[in-house]
């Protein structure tokens, strides 16, 4: 483990290297060059930070699961149906049980960018606090172009979004394997009639287990509207929060704000369900690189950061989605 010392060494290079592009970072547990393309990885603090930023900023990276990879090529194996067993006595034999069905996930990789710039005079000034200031810009640029890919991305050099996704009507018992189950709203681009009954059509077509840990996405012009629902006894089915940082709840399930889900139109999946955690997944390379681009735009310093990001659905059974359509 390194020292605060060394810690507040290796801080003060990538410092030196954002303001003037002298100096180094050390090659250390959680910095280090990163090849022959002069750019640096950034320190754990500053990485931290990003990620802090991204976590409050992106809501899917919020509710997903996020696990760290070594390479672009990650894989997880998945059972459908789960491990079968069986019953027998104390001394009675112990048949051969069936053999579960095994699917590989391989989340879509792509290389997230930002590119933000500041000027020299900037840079220069002791009291601009450049490391928050880049942390912060990084962090909003990678949360809004993750914000899309999670909910829409189409695999193709970016994460595969829940939405783009096959969905069928039937239960989980019958839909094949990567299939995410819609339920009907009734009409096409509108609720039918009773609406509060087709939003408990989804949470209900959600297994138990999975709904322990179910929230609802949505965008707000969707939310807006879902909050003025009422029940027959006039009671509002959307309830704010009691306290400070509980989130608000929707029958109960906490509500996630997410605006690059869609509208309601005809046939839009502008509602999902589910478990998230168990429904998600997003693989991410740990360290974001940094290159210092002085002389592209002078006077301005840009600061080209990447980092590489996948993403996929993980878990069919565990996100269920409103349709907006008859049947």
């Amino acid at each position: 483990m390194l020292s605060g010392a060394a810690e507040r060494d290796g801080s003060a290079g990538f410092a030196g290297f954002l303001r003037e592009g002298v100096g180094g970072v050390e090659t250390k547990a959680f910095t280090g060059v990163s090849g022959a393309e002069g750019g640096y990885a950034v320190p754990r603090e500053i990485d931290a930070e990003i990620d802090r930023a991204l976590k409050a900023a992106s809501p899917i990276r919020a509710i997903a699961n996020v696990v760290q990879v070594g390479s672009a090529g990650y894989r997880k194996l998945v059972t459908s149906s789960g491990t079968p067993s069986g019953w027998a006595t104390e001394t009675g034999a112990r048949g051969e049980t069936a053999t579960p069905v095994f699917h590989e996930i391989a989340p879509p990789m792509g290389e997230l960018y930002a590119n933000p710039a500041a000027s020299q005079a900037m840079l220069d000034d002791a009291g601009f606090d450049v490391e928050t200031w880049l942390a912060t810009e990084i962090a909003a640029e990678f949360a809004k172009a993750e914000g899309s890919a999670f909910v829409n991305g189409n695999g193709a050099g970016r994460p595969r979004g829940f939405l783009n996704v096959p969905t069928a009507a039937t239960g989980d018992a019958t839909r094949p394997f990567g299939t995410v189950q819609h339920v009907a709203s009734g009409a096409a681009g509108d609720f039918a009639a009773n609406p509060q009954e087709r939003l408990i059509d989804l949470v209900h077509a959600l297994r138990a287990p999975y709904r322990q840990g179910a929230r609802w996405v949505m965008n707000a012009t969707t939310l807006a509207r879902i909050r003025k629902l009422k029940t027959a006894d006039g009671a509002f089915l959307w309830q704010p929060g009691l306290a400070a940082g509980q989130p608000d709840t929707l029958l109960g399930y906490p509500v996630v704000e997410a605006e690059d889900m869609p509208d309601i139109a005809a046939n839009s999946l502008s509602i999902a369900f589910g478990d998230f955690r168990r429904g998600y997944l997003i693989a991410e390379r740990g360290e974001t690189q940094i290159l210092r681009d002085p002389y592209s735009n002078k006077p301005f310093v840009h600061f080209y950061a990447t980092k590489r990001v996948g993403g996929t659905v993980s878990n069919s059974e565990a996100i269920k989605l409103m349709k907006f359509a008859a049947a």
